[in-house]
């Protein structure tokens, strides 16, 4: 069951990753066109004035989505710690209960063999 959890966080990171990258690229397209609309206005040259700000916002976009996806991968490392220390707790806790279960079968079996016989 958590597997399918796993899994389906790994489609939407893919869908997100996939999103992303048309956002940047539709984005970059939008903004390139308008900044060279600029240039033609301005005599056909691209300045630092039109470039920059551009390149900022694509920047800013790209910056919040690696935010949010070191966001997401710290969340899942948190979950595999928990998930990993749960699962040491529990094979030391089956360790204790086969070593309590060998105790208790030791007792019962010199017990039965201490027990008169009928012969």
């Amino acid at each position: 069951m958590r597997s399918g959890k796993l899994i389906g966080s790994t489609r939407i990171s893919q869908s997100s990753e996939l999103d992303v990258g048309g956002n940047i690229h539709e984005l970059l397209a939008t903004r390139t066109g308008e900044a060279v609309r600029q240039a033609d206005v301005a005599g056909d040259e691209i300045t630092v004035n039109n470039i920059a700000p551009l390149l900022r916002r694509v920047s800013e976009a790209s910056r919040r989505e690696i935010k949010h996806l070191v966001e997401a991968l710290q969340t899942l490392d948190k979950k595999l710690q928990t998930g990993g220390d749960r699962i040491h707790r529990d094979i030391e806790e089956h360790v204790e209960l086969s070593r309590n279960v060998m105790q208790l079968t030791t007792i019962i079996s010199d017990s039965v063999n201490n027990l008169p016989t009928n012969s």
